[in-house]
């Protein structure tokens, strides 16, 4: 049985994990299978944005599968992890938006998922946390650094470090979410969000993305040319005459991509 289901709407693709007897946790097959749909939405211009949720509506994520764990030798933890970590990295390397619709449990793995996207929205039962403290680890998937660098070293320490979950509203309050509706309205809501970014030029989405990411942490000057680089990506774009056109003319832009 597949991973994922895959369900297509014009430049948007939503992803839901199939696994809801297990609270849609991470193992293997599931890395493998999210491996190949990020590098086909990577490589493949006809998809803008992607929602990533889970089945049912307790969990969107509740982290690693600690049955499939408990079976793997110390050298095979290892693999594991530097594969989740790799294919965590991917979700920021792509041109591609990701929007993680936390429709419950986000933990652990889970959580580390929903950080790496851009955008988060989160029902109002969901409940997020890094709680790997608890079973003698750490996020070990990049949660300890993105964290950080989006709610603070305060705050990321008060759930790391005690990893106590919090609700969504609280994520809310902190920043680590960015939308927080009625479990009926997630869906829509995040499509919504999807539509608001897939209007605009897609080379300038993308380009904006990555002068966000791979500015953050340098020094300003450095951040400056991280941002000027991607200007000169947008400069020679067909989209951006388009949008000078379309203001002109006072109607809405057409956008291709190029």
């Amino acid at each position: 049985m597949p991973e994922f289901s895959v369900e297509r709407m014009g430049r948007l693709e939503i992803w839901t994990i199939q696994g809801e007897a297990r609270r849609n946790s991470i193992r293997r097959a599931l890395v493998a299978e999210l491996e190949s749909l990020l590098a086909r939405v990577s490589s493949d211009t006809s998809t803008g944005a992607v929602i990533l949720t889970g089945a049912g509506d307790k969990a969107f994520c509740a982290g690693a599968d600690l049955k499939e764990r408990q079976g793997m030798a110390e050298d095979q933890v290892r693999a594991f992890l530097l594969a989740l970590r790799g294919l965590l990295g991917s979700f920021e390397r792509s041109d591609c938006i990701f929007i993680a619709a936390i429709n419950g449990l986000a933990l652990g793995g889970g959580a580390e998922i929903a950080l790496c996207c851009d955008f988060r929205v989160a029902a109002l039962n969901a409940e997020i946390g890094l709680t790997e403290v608890r079973l003698g680890i750490i996020p070990g998937g990049g949660g300890t650094q993105r964290l950080t660098r989006l709610v603070g070293p305060g705050r990321a320490k008060d759930l790391i470090l005690t990893g106590r979950r919090v609700t969504a509203q609280e994520a809310l309050e902190i920043g680590l979410v960015h939308q927080v509706v009625p479990p009926s309205e997630l869906r829509n809501s995040a499509v919504e969000l999807a539509q608001s970014v897939l209007r605009n030029a897609p080379i300038a989405v993308a380009a904006a993305k990555h002068a966000i990411d791979q500015g953050i942490g340098l020094e300003l000057r450095d951040a400056l040319e991280v941002e000027h680089r991607q200007y000169e990506r947008v400069l020679k774009t067909e989209d951006r005459l388009e949008g000078l056109r379309a203001f002109a003319e006072k109607r809405p832009p057409e956008f291709k991509g190029r």
